[in-house]
């Protein structure tokens, strides 16, 4: 037994398992700042800031890395059954779904690169609404899946159909300036591709939701 009364087995086991989370974390955080910094450097211009979320990734790439290893340690060697077996597989699907998300947070960035030098025409579409409200369901969701919330989780589910609206809305608007407007298009087609981006983004959110449903539960539900 170890000084907290904990079976040496039990408590690497636990030793594993908070690093798992801590990893996990730490991937939902750098992936809420990839969708600022990205949209940033598409709003300022700023080839810097786009550079960063690229270089960021592989910080997130690593991360996913370490939560695999560590998930397969626990497996293989604690061989875990029931609530612990589910949570070491729903931490591997979400940390799944974060690295994702960063690839598209890098999409976003590249795309945003090469607008720098292009001038926009007439006034912006509201790429900044779907954004923020990327952001809120990332945030939303991390603190579900910290608090173990399946309420919670399911709420943010829930609210991706807002998303669904705006992006609807800026894509039928930038068709709409395409058709209006021949020089339009490159511009237009690449902020078509980051509308995209996001809106994988927030469909991951909901992956995430239905991890989270099956770690506390066990069952499998459909929340999209």
């Amino acid at each position: 037994m170890t000084e907290s009364g904990l079976h040496p087995l039990r408590a690497e086991f636990d030793t594993l398992l908070r690093a798992v989370r801590d990893e996990v974390s730490e991937m939902g955080d750098l992936v809420e700042c990839g969708i600022a910094r990205a949209m940033w450097g598409l709003a300022e211009r700023s080839v810097d800031l786009c550079n960063a979320v690229i270089e960021d990734d592989l910080r997130v790439n690593e991360l996913q890395r370490l939560v695999r290893d560590n998930s397969f340690s626990i497996l293989l060697r604690e061989a875990p059954v029931a609530t612990d077996l589910r949570e070491v597989m729903s931490h591997l699907h979400i940390a799944a779904e974060l690295e994702r998300m960063g690839d598209h947070c890098v999409s976003i960035a590249k795309l945003a690169r090469v607008l720098v030098d292009i001038p926009e025409r007439g006034p912006g579409v509201d790429l900044d609404s779907m954004a923020s409200l990327c952001r809120e369901q990332v945030r939303e969701m991390l603190g579900a899946v910290v608090g173990r919330d399946v309420d919670r989780a399911r709420q943010v589910a829930a609210r991706d159909d807002r998303i669904d609206r705006v992006y609807h809305r800026v894509f039928d608007d930038l068709i709409q300036r395409m058709i209006a407007d021949g020089d339009y298009v490159y511009r237009g087609t690449n902020l078509v591709f980051i509308a995209h981006h996001l809106e994988r983004i927030a469909d991951r959110v909901t992956n995430i939701a239905e991890d989270l449903v099956f770690l506390e539960t066990g069952v499998i539900e459909e929340l999209g």
